[in-house]
This record gives C-alpha cells, structure tokens and sequence, in this order.
C-alpha cells in the first residue's frame, strides 16, 4: 500500500509545482480528492486552482496544516520564514514536512519549527511538469526512512528520486534543476544544424528532442558509460567522429561542465 494511501495532504503555496505534484497523485490515485488541501496568497489563483483541480483550497495556512499527515512546502523561498512562523506552532511530531524550496536548507526550516518536526528537503526539476523529473532528497534530524519513503512516493509520480546528504545540494542544483536549461540550448542548436543541412525547422525541432530523450533513456536503462554508448555510435572513418571532433575543437565538453559549476556556486549563494 502506498505510504499516501490514508495520508491528508496539504500544499502550501500550490504554484505550478505544487499543481503538478497534486495532480499526479490525483491521476495516479495515490490520493483522492478529499484528502487533499490547498493555499495560494491569491483570490484569484485560488479561484483558478478550485476550478482546474477538485480539491479543497484555502487561505489560512495554519488552518490547512491542522489535521494533515503531509505538508508540502511550495511557497517561494523569500516567504519561507513568514510561512513557517506562521504553522510552526501548529505542526508536530506526527506530521512530516516536504520542501521543494532551493536554497532554503534543512537547519534554516528546522528553526522555524518545533523539536522533533521531522523535514524533508526536496530539489525537483522542471521535467517534473511532463512526468519525466528528477528530485533529490534528503532528510533532516528529525526524519527517518518512513517519512523519506513518504516523500518518495510524493515525487516518483513525476519521474525519478534519488535519497543524497544535503551537502551535495548546491551541485544538485547546478545539475539537475539548472540542466534542463542546458540542454533547450542543446537540442536548439542540433534542431540549427538539422535546418542548415535543409530540415524543416518542426522536423529538426522533434529529431533533436527525441533524440536527446532517446539517449537519456539509453544511459539509464542499459546502465552503461556515456563514453561506452558514445563508441557505440562512432564507427571508424563514419560521419559522427567528425561532428565530435569538431564539438571538442569547440570546446562543448568543458562549456556544459563550467555551466553546471557556476549554477552550482550560484546556488550555494543563494543558500547564504
């Protein structure tokens, strides 16, 4: 039975994300509508939400978190501290927290609560909206493998979770949440190519994503090097060793690393 099975959910702050973890679960009938509640700081996104999802939705958050098992934190990172101050004294040991929110580290959410609040700090990506995300987790002093099994059953209705220390966070950002935007520029420069050489733009469009797809799937179900699947397709003398010669003359290789490090060293200053 799934760990949501007869959990009652509260979604604090539900924006696009929170709305795409609802309705997973919603579709996926891990949950059911009446077990679920939502706040936004809005009359009129609360208008908007009621009307998309069937569920309940609120503006009190304390009222929302009073009473549930689940408390899904997706409010923007600069209200984090006026949320918290606000349930703090209505959540308790029972209960467990979910963040989605970067930067916002564990002990920074563990002030605003009371002792033995067990938290679980989330990095989803954007990819989640599609149902093929990727969310890191980790859990906080007061969490055990119960409410880490919770959050994963939150977050594998919108792709892959993977359980990390909080330290690799700041990189997970960098990777991860920040690399879908890497690789749009990726898949529209192959689609630039494939019109250069006469492709319809559309088509060039739906080669390269499905392209890029395709070899994501490669490296995680076959479980092979991305060096190995790479020589696969390079045979000798044919026309792939001479686009990857030309990537590596410019300079592809060490761009997308130095990419993935500065988001990360952003993301740690974010965290200050």
């Amino acid at each position: 039975m799934s760990p949501l099975a007869e959990s009652r959910l509260a979604v604090l702050g539900c924006g696009k994300m929170g709305e795409t973890l609802v309705r997973a679960l919603l579709d996926s009938r891990a949950v059911a509508a009446d077990q679920v509640v939502a706040t936004t700081g809005h009359d009129a996104s609360r208008e908007a939400l009621a009307e998309r999802l069937p569920i309940a939705v609120a503006a009190d958050n304390a009222r929302a978190v009073d009473g549930a098992d689940v408390v899904l934190l997706c409010v923007k990172p600069q209200l984090a501290g006026r949320v918290l101050d606000e349930v703090g004294g209505t959540l308790h040991a029972g209960q467990v927290l979910i963040s989605i929110l970067a930067g916002v580290t564990v002990a920074a959410l563990e002030e605003h609560l009371a002792a033995g609040v067990p938290v679980v700090r989330a990095m989803p990506n954007t990819p989640a909206l599609v149902g093929a995300g990727m969310t890191a987790l980790t859990p906080g002093s007061a969490a055990g493998g119960d409410h880490l099994a919770v959050a994963e059953d939150v977050f594998q209705h919108v792709g892959r979770t993977i359980v990390l220390d909080e330290s690799h966070f700041d990189a997970v950002t960098g990777l991860s949440a920040s690399g879908p935007a890497f690789l749009y520029i990726v898949i529209e420069a192959l689609a630039e190519g494939g019109v250069k050489v006469g492709l319809p733009r559309k088509v060039a469009i739906e080669l390269a994503a499905q392209t890029c797809l395709g070899a994501g799937r490669m490296v995680l179900e076959t479980g092979e090097h991305p060096a190995l699947l790479k020589d696969a397709v390079t045979t000798p003398a044919g026309c792939t060793v001479d686009g990857i010669l030309r990537l590596e003359e410019g300079g592809l290789r060490v761009t997308l690393i130095k990419a993935v490090v500065e988001a990360a060293q952003r993301a740690a200053g974010l965290g200050r």
